[in-house]
């Protein structure tokens, strides 16, 4: 059985009341209980983690190194400036794929570049909730040897 990490960062745990009008009406409790059934329903287990703290992010990667088969990580803020983070996720041998419920590309200017995109298998950006369920489904294409050309 496939064995996944979700990791949200910095005020995430604030889903269902920041801006509803970008993010939903929907609390990270919610989220989190649906990516655990959905996982569950593709014989996968799904560990979920959220922390508004860079260095607790960075530790779950490190931890997740041999433990998990792929990380799904929306790192909020982080993802435009935390070079941290993306030397986390290059030093483990997990595949990773970021996550965004807004389309980033399409919102503030500063929002527009991820530097850990360049280290993850992917990025999901605009789909809401959905985004999350697609990179559970992509990980396990990933893990079972149907996306041999994805890096990392």
């Amino acid at each position: 059985m496939a064995h996944f990490l979700l990791i949200n960062g910095p005020n995430l745990n604030r889903l269902g009341q920041r801006e509803p009008q970008i993010y939903g009406s929907e609390t990270l409790n919610d989220l989190e209980q649906q990516l655990i059934s959905f996982a569950a329903e593709h014989k996968a287990e799904l560990t979920c983690f959220q922390s508004n703290y860079e260095g607790a992010i960075i530790e779950q990667i490190h931890a997740a190194d041999g433990k998990y088969d792929g990380i799904v990580l929306n790192a909020g803020a982080f993802t435009h400036y935390s070079y941290a983070i993306r030397d986390a996720i290059a030093s483990v041998n997990v595949p990773v794929i970021e996550v965004h419920i807004s389309n980033i590309h399409a919102r503030e200017p500063f929002r527009h570049v991820s530097v850990i995109a360049p280290v993850t298998i992917g990025q999901i950006v605009g789909l809401g909730f959905t985004g999350y369920r697609l990179a559970i489904l992509a990980l396990l294409e990933k893990i079972e040897g149907r996306a041999e050309t994805w890096k990392k």
